[in-house]
């Protein structure tokens, strides 16, 4: 029973471990401002600059009678609480942030997203564009505020404004206002979503990737490596120059990675078919150009090269394809087929007439014998202005 309980005990702990945020409470730029506010006014103040990576914030509101002074800090109170979460294990939590004095004064308050807002609230008390107000008057308040559940800090760009309404119509309010906020550790390099999808969008624009179909997950392998190495103000930071070589060098080795180099060439296989379809043999070329010079083309890459420069009357060009294709797998029926094609309106009959012959009886893929394609081609030729008294020789001899 004893075990059970031990295990138990370790799994509760575990979890919690587990549960803990990743960031710290900075308490390098935590605000401590003593505020006074005359009776029945009321007055804005705003925050100083939240740190990058500002995820959540405690703020503590405690009233002051005169000569009172403040038992604890808030930052000291936050040693004892390792990671926003443990303010949030019911009212105990809330409880321990609170002051361990305060004054007989009471005031209201609100928090605001914006100067204009504040200030309206100031000269009116309007609270309807506040992201959180206190409408009952209060000697000492405590808020925990995070970017998943308040609005203060959802689309906040680094400050809050608190205004405070004296609910002393007789004498003026000292009010300490307390702000510590918590810094995610990750978020803390400054690589939020916009500043991502900036390096992404950069990325789209060069001209490896605009070689691509779709560029994404070369574009996010670059951003990663870029968001590894620096923080997004370092980046932001470097020449153009040095920015250009970054993304060249982290282009090179995202290029070379398996994943995303297949699909950079399976995208260029796939944009040269549609070409060839659509009688761009041209464009074609260009896309299976790339990959022979990058020395990723495979026999059937040769062979439709090959194909392209024979429809486009370049025979020379097409035999120095083929030859090589061949030499690469002497299997594929493809690249001797093409290659006889080139031989034949390059002028060399009797080669183009013996390897025609050799292969006659065989499929070039598992459902197009030899027979069929050469008549397809020579027909295809023809539509294509490439004529030749010798098209009906050869398709006599194959009968």
């Amino acid at each position: 029973m004893k075990k059970v309980y031990l295990l138990l005990f370790i799994s509760i702990c575990f979890q919690s471990v587990q549960a803990q945020k990743e960031g710290y409470w900075d308490r390098e730029r935590a605000m401590t401002k003593e505020i006074s506010v005359s009776a029945r006014d009321r007055i804005a103040l705003k925050s100083d600059d939240f740190p990058v990576g500002t995820t959540e914030l405690i703020f503590r509101i405690t009233l002051l009678d005169n000569n009172q002074q403040m038992a604890g800090s808030l930052v000291s109170v936050l040693k004892a609480i390792p990671d926003p979460t443990g303010i949030s294990q019911g009212s105990a939590g809330a409880v321990f942030l609170m002051s361990k004095i305060s004054g007989d004064d009471k005031c209201k308050y609100a928090v605001f997203t914006s100067n204009e807002s504040a200030l309206e609230y100031q000269k009116t008390g309007k609270t309807a564009d506040a992201c959180y107000f206190q409408d009952t008057p209060l000697s000492k308040d405590a808020k925990r505020l995070s970017v998943d559940k308040s609005l203060c800090l959802k689309n906040n760009k680094g400050n809050l404004w608190f205004g405070f309404e004296s609910t002393n119509w007789i004498m003026k309010q000292k009010i300490i206002l307390e702000i510590v906020p918590w810094v995610d550790t990750k978020l803390s390099r400054g690589w939020t979503v916009e500043n991502r999808k900036f390096i992404i969008n950069q990325c789209k624009t060069s001209s490896l990737a605009q070689k691509m179909t779709n560029s994404d997950d070369f574009c996010i392998c670059i951003e990663e490596k870029i968001q590894k190495q620096y923080r997004f103000d370092e980046f932001q930071k470097l020449l153009t120059m040095e920015q250009a070589k970054i993304y060249k060098d982290f282009g090179n080795s995202c290029y070379s990675e398996t994943s995303v180099s297949k699909a950079i060439y399976a995208d260029l296989r796939t944009k040269a078919s549609l070409e060839s379809k659509n009688n761009n043999y041209g464009t074609a070329i260009m896309q299976l150009s790339i990959i022979v010079k990058d020395g990723q083309a495979t026999a059937l890459d040769y062979a439709n090269l090959g194909y392209c420069y024979v429809i486009t009357k370049q025979y020379a060009k097409a035999l120095k394809t083929l030859e090589a294709g061949e030499k690469l797998d002497a299997t594929e029926l493809l690249v001797k087929l093409h290659l006889a094609h080139a031989l034949l309106l390059n002028g060399d009959y009797s080669k183009a007439k013996k390897l025609y012959k050799e292969y006659q009886t065989q499929n070039v893929t598992d459902s197009l014998s030899w027979m069929q394609k050469t008549k397809a081609d020579f027909s295809l030729f023809l539509k294509n202005g490439i004529q030749s008294n010798d098209f009906e020789k050869i398709l006599k001899v194959l009968e």
